[in-house]
């Protein structure tokens, strides 16, 4: 079991309030998608989760142990921009965690080791489609190819938690939906827990099995930062009805950025 639990987790820089009062408590194999308006703090509760940011207040548990403050193989992280090494080959580029966490000072194996690093990896790009892209360079690949690289690397290191952040934003509409078919496969087979940042509510309503709305509920027009967000809606998606869905892509895309509008002028 992963289960994670925000308890009343606040995130401040100063005087500037990002996030404030989160309460969530997240089960093994749920898919999270994380919508809002620009600028609410949706990346910042990717990064607490990584352990690349510290909560200022509250605290953040993993199977009821405090969550560890740095990166770990238990939690893998795609980002929009693609994460690859060019100047190493698909299949390199997968062997290399495997090889760093088994060799963390030299970063290479030899012999049996080896092999089963690359059978591993292997193994890997068959199930995200590259097995036949096994010894080119990322240049030499589209876009989609190198996001599937990407997922690649991270699963490979058999994370308990998938942390994706916009990682099909710069994907054509074609290329995406091969795209959201992947990675549905995938959480499926693996049972990962995702937490997947997205602008687009198509694809937050299409992949999520939850789906956790960022918002400020308080907007001081003297003092912008003085308040964060927290989370609006927390809604199981296979419930949800026409009449939810249209409301909150209303006030997504249209309440939130017209009330801060209207209080900076």
């Amino acid at each position: 079991m992963s289960r994670i639990e925000f308890n009343n987790v606040w995130k401040e820089y100063g005087r500037h309030v990002v996030l404030e009062n989160l309460s969530l408590s997240v089960d093994t194999g749920e898919f999270c998608t994380i919508v809002g308006a620009s600028g609410c703090g949706k990346t910042t509760f990717l990064r607490m989760l990584l352990g690349e940011e510290r909560p200022s207040r509250g605290e953040i548990q993993l199977d009821g142990k405090p969550l560890r403050d740095e990166p770990g193989p238990d939690r893998g992280v795609v980002f929009q921009r693609y994460s690859v090494f060019p100047h190493l080959t698909v299949l390199q580029n997968v062997m290399l965690g495997l090889e760093l966490e088994a060799a963390p000072l030299s970063g290479r194996l030899f012999g049996a080791a080896r092999r089963r690093a690359s059978e591993q990896a292997r193994e890997m790009l068959d199930s995200v489609g590259l097995n036949q892209a096994l010894d080119r360079y990322p240049t030499e690949l589209s876009g989609g190819m190198q996001q599937r690289l990407a997922l690649a690397q991270t699963l490979v290191m058999k994370p308990r938690i998938l942390l994706l952040d916009e990682p099909f934003g710069a994907l054509d509409p074609g290329i995406r939906t091969d795209m959201h078919k992947l990675v549905l496969q995938l959480w499926q087979q693996i049972g990962l827990t995702v937490f997947m940042i997205t602008h687009d509510l198509y694809e937050a309503f299409y992949l999520g099995s939850r789906l956790l709305v960022f918002d400020k509920l308080r907007i001081d027009p003297q003092a912008m930062e003085a308040y964060g967000a927290t989370i609006t809606y927390d809604l199981p998606l296979a419930n949800v009805d026409q009449g939810t869905i249209e409301g909150i892509r209303q006030h997504v895309e249209e309440e939130v950025p017209r009330a801060v509008e209207a209080a900076v002028n």
